[in-house]
């Protein structure tokens, strides 16, 4: 999406309590639809501490009226864990991890199961690690395939078996405000992020068989 059709979007509706209807965009992909991160939202942080019950403020918003009817909803968080990353958290059933396959990424994946224990334990009681995705995966590094073999060894089955690799496709799509699928269909990013869809679709449906 350009920046100049993003309009008003999660600090609104985090913030100032917006409806959700109001900032709730369609996409060029069928049946997606996104709220997205207006320039405001650098100050949320700050301004959602006075808030009442702050980091459930997402979860009400998504448990409300104002909610459509959807399959899945995604929640795109920071890397760091302020407040925004907990709203998110404190309304998500799972966690999706995406890991670069790098050292200092995989000396941070043990924090990120601290995180969701503590989360889980006084405030989410629901939240899981869904899964954790490989990316930025070199095939011709060493390292991404040690960091692979050693994140596998660690997690298991939590890992996809999806990886998603280096791909200067996947660095431009953003600048054209499309997503990957439809700048380079064709492109191994786009057929690799394909795959992991597919994967999770899969996962989930033998999770809830």
């Amino acid at each position: 999406m350009e920046r100049t059709a993003r309009g008003a979007g999660t600090y609104a509706l985090m913030v100032e309590d917006r409806p959700l209807a109001d900032v709730l965009r369609p996409t060029p992909v069928p049946n997606l639809t996104l709220v997205p991160a207006d320039g405001d939202l650098a100050g949320a942080e700050v301004e959602l501490v006075g808030l009442d019950d702050r980091e459930k403020r997402l979860r009400h918003i998504l448990a409300g009226e104002g909610m459509p009817p959807c399959d899945y909803v995604f929640l795109d968080c920071p890397p760091s864990l302020g407040l925004l990353t907990l709203n998110a958290l404190a309304a998500a059933d799972g966690v999706l991890v995406p890991l670069q396959t790098e050292f200092f990424a995989l000396e941070g994946v043990s924090q990120i199961t601290k995180t969701i224990e503590r989360v889980r334990r006084f405030i989410n009681p629901g939240l899981a690690l869904e899964g954790i995705v490989l990316t930025m995966y070199d095939r011709r590094n060493n390292l991404s395939e040690l960091v692979a073999q050693d994140v596998r060894g660690f997690f298991k089955d939590k890992v996809f078996e999806t990886v998603i690799p280096r791909n200067i496709r996947l660095s431009e799509a953003p600048s054209h405000g499309l997503p990957v699928s439809l700048y380079d269909p064709r492109s191994p990013g786009a057929v690799a992020y394909a795959a992991l869809a597919a994967e999770f679709r899969q996962r989930e449906k033998a999770r809830r068989s």
